[in-house]
């Protein structure tokens, strides 16, 4: 498996993303409107970087990753991708071969080890079906390949003839990693990648995608609800509300000194691990529901859930601006607000 060397280029840029899924009704199935999933979404993910994508259950962060994989495909917008060789494609466009030669490069993880994996295939099928489909190996240099990745891993080689549900959750997750790699992929997203696991393995697997990224310089993007899994393994950190983006900054500076209202009631249920500094501060439990990204409200879309909401909020639309250097937030009041983050709270003890 090659090695890289981590560099400072791009690998991937999004440019005003769109997302929307059609809504049919009627004995016609006339089309009566569109769910916003995502809504003008913009980013850039630097070779060798780790970028979390975070935010609510329906934000859309999760389309977000499958739609660079082409799992659906976009509405509208570009989606950049620089080969290893310096090449640029749209995503986007590619179609049959190019198509499938971005999918060799471009791998995701997926939340649920026990329903991605097909239990009526052993581990050396699982693995091995990337290097065939994309013809990279067969017969005895299959099996060697699938032994070597399922070390990498930390799975024994002699587990490949065992299927899925002689597995706990951590070794699955295990399993979905080394498929992952079987293509020697430069981009991996991680969807939800360590959620569904205990916190000690869940510890594990961070870890061990950490030690993948500095050998095989790997580019993540690492898309999560948990803030606190998000701080530990993240460069950057893009916040996402209703389809779009609302904060973007690094990590550091997005815990420390949150510049949207949004972003500090997330920051807010981030768990305390010094039982010290349990309660010392109170949670922020945002009143209502997320609105309906078929039906969108005017003005700033977190507008209806603030506590800070003001006139000018329920009728001009933000835009995500350079509020501080390198930090970028789509609020009206960034300045005047003094939001709480959490780096503070933790430097006490």
């Amino acid at each position: 498996m090659t090695t890289r060397t981590p560099g400072n280029g791009e690998v991937l840029r999004v440019d005003n993303l769109r997302l929307y899924f059609p809504i049919h009704r009627g004995l016609l199935h006339r089309h009566v409107g569109d769910v916003k999933a995502v809504d003008g979404v913009s980013f850039a993910i630097r070779h060798g970087e780790t970028l979390g994508l975070v935010g609510e259950s329906g934000c859309g962060k999760t389309t977000v990753g499958r739609t660079i994989t082409r799992v659906y495909d976009p509405t509208a917008g570009e989606i950049r991708y620089h080969f290893d060789q310096g090449e640029e494609v749209n995503v986007a466009e590619l179609q049959g071969r190019q198509l499938k030669r971005l999918r060799r490069e471009v791998r995701m993880i997926f939340q649920d080890p026990h329903s991605s994996l097909n239990p009526r295939m052993t581990l050396r099928d699982i693995v091995g079906e990337p290097l065939r489909t994309n013809r990279m190996a067969r017969g005895r240099a299959l099996d060697e390949r699938v032994a070597m990745l399922l070390e990498r891993v930390g799975l024994r080689p002699e587990y490949m003839r065992r299927y899925p549900h002689a597995f706990s959750g951590g070794e699955r997750q295990r399993v979905g990693i080394a498929r992952a790699l079987a293509t020697e992929p430069r981009l991996v997203i991680a969807d939800e990648a360590v959620s569904a696991l205990d916190v000690s393995v869940r510890a594990q697997i961070i870890n061990l995608l950490e030690d993948l990224q500095t050998e095989l310089g790997l580019t993540y993007l690492f898309i999560s609800h948990d803030l606190s899994v998000i701080e530990h393994i993240c460069n950057r950190v893009i916040v996402m509300y209703l389809g779009r983006i609302v904060e973007v900054a690094e990590t550091e500076r997005i815990f420390a000194t949150p510049q949207m209202p949004y972003t500090e009631a997330l920051l807010s249920a981030v768990p305390k691990p010094d039982p010290r500094l349990r309660g010392s501060t109170t949670r922020i439990v945002l009143q209502g529901e997320v609105p309906d990204p078929a039906n969108p409200p005017g003005g700033c879309p977190f507008h209806t859930r603030c506590r800070y909401v003001q006139e000018r909020c329920r009728i001009e639309t933000p835009p995500l601006r350079e509020v501080a250097p390198g930090h970028f937030a789509a609020c009206h009041f960034s300045e005047q607000l003094e939001l709480r983050g959490v780096a503070a709270e933790r430097a006490i003890a």
